[in-house]
């Protein structure tokens, strides 16, 4: 790997992102009517675009916007050209990653069609009027009666399959929004989450912006390399990164797999497994450290496996550094749908060796090649044995490469380290299936009574 490409600067994406800086700062105010400061930030967006595809509609938006006679129109352009700048970030960024880890670059997103009629269109417009409504308060001018404009909004939408996605988006932001309330009040607004959320809840109201990539079938062998666990209080998901040989003899392919489930916050740890385990197989594979044989599962564009245990089968051990020493470093990204395309987004499964571990301040880097390359523990998962102490005494870390605050990092998914002379593995997921380990056995008997006990009580409810 050439670690330095990771750290020189990258053309044209500070001021990318300066763009993008400045028109979410004018949010803040709201753009009802809008203040030089303002104005000046919703120009800047504008010009970032001219000569594309989008200028005509964002300078005509622009001047809307300035004029303070924006409608909605004019705000669903402003968040798409937003979203190209993001795009075009992470475009860069990705392409910068693949030259320092020598892969091949990622396939290209096939176009998508042109939305036709929705028959939800009324809900959609709802939601794209409820989200002007907060463009033109900002962030700092809600109130409990403009965010509850979202609430019979989303109530409408979540019992059709198809608004499903955008519904849990409104919800969740809403919820957000309602916590802040009232905004004149907020000490410190996060400026770009609400901004990403905002305009990609508003692209979403578009017809066919949320329609379903078009999938293909996986044939062949994968190979788990880890596991990334996103916990909130009351939801949890399990990601699984891995690497797909195809049977026919394709070159092999990064894809991921993942289980989702509602959750109370008092289920934590490792009683997060017992939540998950009934909705993915794949995670014993990877507690036993094994591959998976795979035969026509659905995937995405995208990479996704869209995952059903009648179509896998265990197969033989794989070892996740021996797959990513051996074939990681030819394995293919897919493509990105277009409402993707984010830094944020970022996750490149990598392997690094021959780095220096060391402790500091601001928490562990690792020194690669003169380099410091910063390592985000806080993202271990508390259900399973990796811990800062281990990656601190670490020789080898099979880790996601992100980018974020204007920087690249790793979490860590698993680290080799010597002990008694022996490398040994300790991996982020490796309680996910069941586990015989001491401190694993423990953690897993203290979540099942939390997880029984709830489980009871809701069957009580029910039998109610």
């Amino acid at each position: 790997m050439r670690a330095d490409l990771l750290f020189d600067p990258v053309d044209g994406l500070d001021e990318a992102l300066a763009a993008v800086d400045a028109f979410d700062a004018a949010l803040v105010a709201g753009l009802l009517r809008p203040q030089p400061g303002q104005a000046a930030g919703v120009v800047e967006l504008a010009d970032a675009v001219a000569g594309t595809p989008l200028a005509a509609r964002v300078a005509e938006a622009a001047d809307k916007t300035v004029a303070g006679a924006a409608g909605e129109d004019h705000f669903v352009a402003l968040a798409a050209a937003r979203a190209a700048l993001l795009g075009s970030a992470h475009d860069a960024l990705t392409a910068r990653v693949a030259e320092a880890l020598g892969r091949p670059p990622a396939e290209e997103a096939a176009p998508g069609g042109a939305g036709g009629a929705d028959p939800a269109a009324n809900l959609l417009s709802a939601a794209r009027s409820w989200l002007s409504d907060l463009a033109r308060a900002g962030w700092q001018g809600i109130d409990h009666e403009l965010v509850g404009g979202a609430a019979p909004v989303v109530s409408a939408m979540l019992p059709d399959p198809a608004l499903r996605r955008q519904a849990t988006l409104l919800d969740g932001f809403a919820a957000e929004l309602a916590a802040s309330c009232p905004g004149a009040t907020l000490e410190r607004v996060p400026v770009r989450r609400w901004a990403d959320l905002w305009s990609r809840a508003l692209l979403l109201t578009l017809p066919g912006a949320a329609a379903a990539p078009a999938a293909g079938t996986a044939t062949g062998r994968l190979l788990p390399l880890g596991i990334d666990v996103q916990e909130h209080a009351t939801a949890v998901q399990a990601q699984v990164h891995a690497v797909f040989e195809p049977a026919d003899g394709g070159a092999p392919q990064l894809v991921r797999a993942s289980a989702s489930a509602p959750k109370p916050d008092t289920v934590v740890g490792a009683g997060l497994w017992q939540l998950l385990r009934p909705h993915l197989s794949l995670l014993t594979a990877v507690s036993e450290g094994r591959a998976m044989d795979l035969d026509a599962m659905p995937v995405t564009a995208g990479g996704d496996l869209l995952w059903d245990d009648a179509l896998a089968r265990a197969g033989e051990p794989a070892d996740p550094f021996v797959t990513a020493r051996v074939v990681l470093p030819a394995a293919i990204a897919a493509a990105m749908a277009p409402l993707d395309r984010h830094p944020a987004r970022i996750a490149v499964p990598v392997l690094l060796e021959g780095y220096e571990a060391e402790q500091g301040d601001d928490g562990i880097v690792f020194r690669i090649a003169g380099h410091r390359l910063p390592v985000d523990t806080e993202r271990i998962p508390a259900a399973g044995p990796l811990t800062a102490e281990a990656v601190a005494a670490s020789g080898a870390c099979l880790a996601l490469l992100r980018w974020d605050a204007g920087e690249f990092h790793v979490q860590p998914l698993a680290v080799e380290r010597t002990v008694r002379k022996k490398a040994v593995a300790v991996h982020a997921g490796a309680w996910a299936g069941g586990t015989a380990d001491k401190a694993g056995v423990r953690a897993e008997k203290a979540a099942t009574g939390a997880v029984d006990a709830l489980r009871e009580r809701a069957g009580r409810l029910l039998r109610k």
